[in-house]
């Protein structure tokens, strides 16, 4: 088996820390030409973005591409929804997830595979202050050990 590299181009570094990751899924995102451009030159942000689904389709809000510098007048709106592509038997599971209380769907990485833009997205579960505090207390006694094991 060779190992793959991680080609991620955008991660969600605040997702691990606001939710409990339960399930993952790939998916393929719908796009306009500038954008892919846009993307392949790393200029993507989900920071703050989040997943709907509507009338049996689901679509990613507050995804920001910037625009591409030589698009012109192909540029696009760089904050409007995007359409995710993903089987219909992946959608109806995720919509169970969506009226469940406390829970939500975010994008977690977008990367390329095989020339492909992909999104990573994420079944998640908030979590509360005191779970907050209890993952950094055990990252810290996580490097507490390495770094006595290390010595």
């Amino acid at each position: 088996m060779s190992k793959e590299k991680d080609n991620a181009i955008a991660n969600n570094k605040k997702a691990s820390h606001l939710y409990f990751i339960e399930d993952t899924y790939e998916a393929g995102i719908e796009l306009f030409g500038t954008e892919v451009k846009s993307i392949r030159a790393g200029q993507v942000n989900i920071k703050d973005s989040y997943c709907d689904i509507n009338k049996g389709e689901i679509f990613v809000y507050g995804m920001h591409i910037s625009p591409y510098e030589q698009g012109n007048i192909y540029n696009v709106d760089p904050m409007r929804k995007r359409k995710l592509l993903m089987h219909k038997s992946e959608i109806l599971r995720l919509e169970k997830v969506k009226t469940q209380d406390g829970y939500t769907i975010i994008p977690l990485k977008v990367y390329l595979s095989r020339g492909k833009v992909k999104v990573l997205i994420a079944k998640a579960k908030g979590k509360k202050l005191w779970d907050k505090r209890e993952t950094i207390k055990k990252k810290e006694v996580d490097k507490k050990l390495r770094q006595a094991l290390k010595y």
